[in-house]
């Protein structure tokens, strides 16, 4: 499954900005002499306020950025979308330009993520309507395994816990979340099955990778090391080539209002 690529950026948002707020745990042990560790202790206080100023002012842009969750979006093909959906598609879209050390709050930034969280959320939508046409369903059991795997990433129940509250998301809603994406990506594998991966595409691939991680001063690991996990990403590279040209040909013929 590759859940985790789209699901986790969008939970761990909330969790990231919580984590930087609580920066600076990890200095190094103060000295034993008294006016040493004060001072340490005052440097540390202030570099952990100044973390957590800086946390708090770039969720009050990020938020800034949203709508309220019951405006009607977009329209597909008379489903009408919420603004509860569309912030959803933006925490992930704004938490993935961070990890990638982007600002999504900046002004230049605002309109080209606000019309990726619509593009993301529009095209969601066609799979599902499809995928939903075609009788696909998530298991039970799949659902339980996939949440337990979420769970596991982000470090256990209490930290679940704690992202889903601050998406103020229950557990019930989130789990319905992962059955619409274990649906849509059972409908990627029908409609845009991955082909043959060659051995000479694997290490075309791998050559390219060992010539920039040398250049950074790095050292990929031997081929037959990491020939199976390359193979996994070019067939996930033609699946998601041959899903975008399959969704535009959904869009061509759909009906879609954008209303924001």
């Amino acid at each position: 499954m590759k859940l985790k690529k789209v699901l986790v950026p969008f939970l761990a948002g909330a969790l990231a900005l919580s984590l930087a707020a609580c920066g600076g745990e990890d200095i190094a042990a103060t000295d034993k002499n008294p006016q040493a560790e004060t001072k340490q202790e005052a440097t540390k206080d202030q570099a952990t306020k100044e973390q957590e100023a800086s946390a708090k002012e770039m969720q009050a842009k990020l938020a800034e950025q949203q709508v309220d969750n019951n405006k009607i979006v977009a329209v597909v093909n008379k489903e009408e979308l919420t603004g509860e959906e569309y912030n959803a598609a933006l925490t992930s879209i704004q938490s993935q330009m961070q990890q990638m050390g982007q600002d999504p709050s900046s002004k230049e930034s605002a309109e080209q993520v606000k019309m990726q969280a619509l593009d993301m959320l529009v095209n969601q939508t066609l799979i599902l309507q499809k995928a939903k046409e075609a009788k696909i369903k998530a298991s039970t059991s799949e659902i339980d395994e996939e949440y337990s795997a979420f769970e596991k990433q982000l470090g256990g129940e209490k930290e679940m816990k704690k992202v889903l509250k601050a998406q103020s998301m229950d557990v019930k809603t989130f789990k319905e979340k992962i059955a619409d994406f274990i649906i849509a990506e059972k409908y990627q594998d029908k409609v845009a099955p991955a082909g043959k991966v060659t051995d000479k595409e694997i290490k075309e691939y791998y050559d390219q990778a060992a010539s920039a991680s040398k250049e950074a001063g790095q050292e990929l690991p031997p081929l037959e090391e990491v020939s199976e996990e390359i193979q996994g990403i070019l067939k996930q590279e033609q699946q998601q080539k041959l899903l975008a040209t399959h969704v535009e040909e959904l869009k061509a013929v759909a009906e879609i209002e954008l209303k924001i």
